[in-house]
């Protein structure tokens, strides 16, 4: 028998199933569906990592566990290609993202067909493929159409340097993370989506979902649902005597005082509160740096700190303003009236507050808030306790979310263009139906000018268009990329169809997914997929309201040191330079799923690396053996077997109930752990399967068993054992029967020594002469009693033979 040779092995099975296409798919009426994705990735020039291993094994081993228990599988797969690395290389190099994105996807497909998985190939979808964001354009016209995509004016990250507008993880500690320019916050016209609109259903809909609870939690908090009332408390601008108040502390150098005039300004402030029972505690207003009216509340001495404060206050992300241990602050000169204590109380601005939740204002209740009290003490600010008041005299009931309004708008060349024309008035209007897909033009320069807009505008011509006879211009913003991803895994269903986003029929048959699988993107993505769904099925597009049945969050592979992974400390483990040093593909993907629990993360351990690969050897090498293989060979390919493989001492019956015993049992194990996604003990189950095949000698259908088994991990491999055992790899099932132990161990002590211990059926104990004829047959036995026997002793109720010699 030949040895193992992974590469070669893989590489015949490969090219196998291309050639018959194995795993394409289609619907087929009246057979149980099984719909399998991962989160698909970004085809970085850098091609595919560890990581992206861990997470496409786990939705392989699944896709091929459910295929070989005979239901219809669809496993597809795509490439989320916009975004800045491609266009940050045009800008650097000149050449086009849409070559560059060609090149990496077409080494992703070669990677990703080296691992042997289970995809159905006929189904690859691209975001910057012109035939399918023609659909996301089409999926953003409806969602105008009814309202929910809409524009407003909204402070941006800008980088000077850069000439572009920065997202929020884009800014590190007030910079440009490309340039480490100093960014600013300007004002701009942006497009949103109104994913508030369906706040409470994605709330409310979380609990029943068959996700991890983290990930759950981690949308619960995203959205933020809060309940109270909206109070108004007018605002006076009166004067108290012409205090001075400071704005950065006690001892800080900057002084504002509130105007000498007593005249009432007539406005209000509205703020928002969950206490409103605890409005007598308010001793002061505080509004957020962005709110609307504060301009308007100042007095003259003050604006200046104002202006100040607000500028070093917006050049901070919000995570840093909520996370900042040290409060500060500035006193706006202007006072508003408590309606419940008819006190005059001084507002203030301070960026723990924020625009986006409430109102931008809030009633500060030192005696009853941690961040509240914080900032009095700082500022010497009143602390009251007082008694509460019945919530419902005061305010206007209110629930408010933390979520926001999804800003979609990207002033990026490398995006998918927002199909909207402006006329000559600088309406928008949607670009029609018929004339979609809008296509990115080509330019020569891709660096974005000073005006904002992306490089887009560039492309003179292309701006030009033709509506209802009128010419406009066109929108030169681009889409954020999650609207491409937030309906990819509908395209599945139907990739090439060119009448509709997806065919009813074909959504109707294979989604909802079944099982979707990421190492990221835990609560936006998620919230956008699940908004867009609810909104389709609203307009009658979708048949289900959730787009996904079960969700499985893997955990990180990192650095052998512990360290995560990156390209610029150089500890990246490349998955090719695995397979190709000689391990296979088999091993790196058996390795993946036996380095610990899917959903922790994990260090790259080289030395368990080998330690699967002579596993599989040893798997391998089960099908070199003779006479209904009792003697399998060892690592090295010799006939030297590491143990007798023949059990002396056991009578056929207790032979093949243990054989029976061990199959099932295994069987059992391996199955009820996939199910439950424990990969990492389903491969412990059969490496020790292994150990006993190698003890106790393996029978033909003790190899098929295991082949089956080991298919979803080690397909080429399981694929090669069951093709020489001439098996087919039908999921194997269990028979509970043969899993209730009725074999029995016997003690053989000779002279007092232990000496040996034999397993035999428990009816066998019954009869003192099957017992004693299976003693004196064992070979360690007959080792130790070739001068003849004195005494024996066979005592039942022990299970012990006693032989003097």
């Amino acid at each position: 028998m030949d040895r193992y040779e992974p590469l070669k092995i893989e590489e015949k099975w490969q090219k196998i199933w291309e050639e018959t296409e194995a795993f394409k798919t289609s619907e087929v009426k009246g057979q149980p569906k099984m719909m399998l994705a991962e989160m698909f990735p970004y085809p970085s020039g850098a091609g595919l990592h560890v990581g992206h291993v861990r997470n496409f094994t786990i939705v392989d081993v699944l896709t091929r566990f459910y295929q070989q228990q005979g239901l219809n599988v669809l496993r597809p797969f795509g490439y989320d290609t916009f975004g800045l690395p491609a266009e940050n290389y045009a800008i650097k190099t000149g050449t086009a993202p849409q070559e560059v994105t060609k090149t990496n996807i077409e080494n992703f497909r070669k990677q990703a067909k080296r691992l042997g998985y289970a995809i159905d190939w006929s189904r690859e979808i691209n975001t910057s493929d012109p035939e399918y964001y023609k659909w996301t354009q089409w999926c953003f016209l409806q969602l105008y159409k009814k309202g929910l995509a809409y524009q407003k004016e909204s402070y941006q990250w800008w980088c000077p340097e850069d000439k572009t507008v920065l997202a929020n993880e884009q800014v590190e500690n007030g910079k440009c993370w490309r340039c480490g320019h100093e960014v600013e916050k300007k004002k701009m016209k942006q497009w949103f989506f109104k994913i508030t609109e369906y706040a409470d259903e994605l709330l409310d809909e979380i609990d029943n979902l068959e996700w991890p609870e983290k990930i759950k939690t981690m949308q619960k908090n995203w959205i933020g649902r809060s309940v109270g009332a909206l109070i108004e408390f007018p605002v006076d601008s009166r004067a108290a005597s012409g205090r001075p108040i400071a704005t950065g502390g006690r001892r800080s150098s900057s002084r504002c005082r509130a105007p000498e005039s007593l005249e009432f300004t007539g406005n209000s402030i509205t703020v928002f509160t969950t206490r409103p029972d605890t409005i007598k505690g308010a001793t002061f207003i505080v509004l957020a740096p962005e709110y609307q009216g504060l301009d308007y509340i100042v007095s003259d001495d003050c604006k200046d700190a104002v202006a100040k404060y607000k500028v070093d206050a917006l050049k901070k992300s919000e995570i840093e303003r909520q996370e900042n241990k040290e409060k500060t602050g500035v006193f706006t000169g202007a006072y508003a009236i408590n309606p419940a204590t008819k006190e005059k109380i001084p507002i203030w601005v301070a960026d723990y507050v924020l625009a986006g939740y409430g109102t931008g204002a809030i009633m500060a209740v030192p005696a009853m808030d941690d961040r509240d009290r914080e900032f009095a003490e700082k500022f010497d600010l009143p602390i009251v306790e007082t008694e509460l008041v019945d919530r419902d005299l005061y305010g206007t009931p209110k629930v408010t979310y933390r979520m926001r309004d999804w800003l979609i708008s990207r002033q990026r060349y490398w995006g998918c263009p927002i199909p909207i024309a402006y006329d000559k008035e600088g309406n928008p209007h949607p670009i029609p139906e018929d004339q979609l897909p809008v296509i990115i033009p080509e330019v020569k320069d891709y660096q974005p000018d000073d005006s904002g807009r992306s490089a887009l505008a560039k492309a003179k011509d292309w701006l030009k268009v033709t509506i209802d006879g009128e010419e406009m211009i066109r929108e030169t913003d681009t889409l954020d990329g999650y609207a491409c991803s937030s309906w990819y895994l509908w395209r599945y269903a139907s990739p090439h169809d060119d009448k509709a986003a997806w065919d009813e029929k074909a959504i109707s048959y294979w989604e909802p997914v079944d099982y979707y699988v990421g190492a990221d993107h835990a609560v936006a993505h998620l919230l956008y997929i699940r908004f867009w769904c609810k909104f389709f099925a609203d307009q009658g597009y979708l048949p289900f309201r959730e787009p996904i049945k079960r969700l499985l969050y893997n955990g990180y592979i990192n650095a052998p040191d512990g360290k995560k992974m990156s390209k610029s400390k150089g500890n990246v483990i490349d998955p090719l330079d695995v397979i190709n040093d000689g391990y296979g593909a088999d091993t790196l993907r058996t390795y993946e799923m036996f380095i610990g629990p899917y959903d922790m993360d994990a260090a790259w351990d080289p030395r368990s690396v080998g330690g699967v690969y002579r596993f599989l050897n040893r798997c391998y090498n089960l099908l070199s053996a003779r006479d209904a293989f009792p003697r399998p060979s060892c690592d090295d390919g010799s006939k030297k077997s590491e143990v007798s493989p023949v059990t002396t001492g056991r009578d056929e019956r207790v032979e093949e109930r243990l054989s029976l015993a061990l199959r099932n049992k295994t069987i059992k194990k391996v199955t009820e752990d996939i199910h439950k996604y424990n990969f990492n003990t389903a491969v412990a189950a059969l490496m020790e399967y292994v150990n006993e095949l190698y003890k106790t000698g393996a029978s033909k259908e003790d190899v098929v068993i295991l082949a089956k088994l080991l298919k979803p991990f080690a397909p080429h491999l399981a694929s090669e054992m069951l093709e020489k055992l001439g098996a087919d790899d039908e999921w194997p099932k269990w028979d509970e029967k043969y899993l209730a132990s009725d074999v029995v161990t016997v003690v053989v002590q000779i002279n007092g020594k232990l000496r040996a211990k034999l397993e035999m059926s428990a009816d066998n104990l019954e009869d003192e002469k099957k017992v004693m004829e299976a003693v004196l047959s064992d070979k360690k036995v007959q080792k130790y009693t070739e001068n003849g026997i004195k005494k024996q002793i066979f005592v039942k109720k022990a299970k012990l033979v006693n032989l003097v010699v």
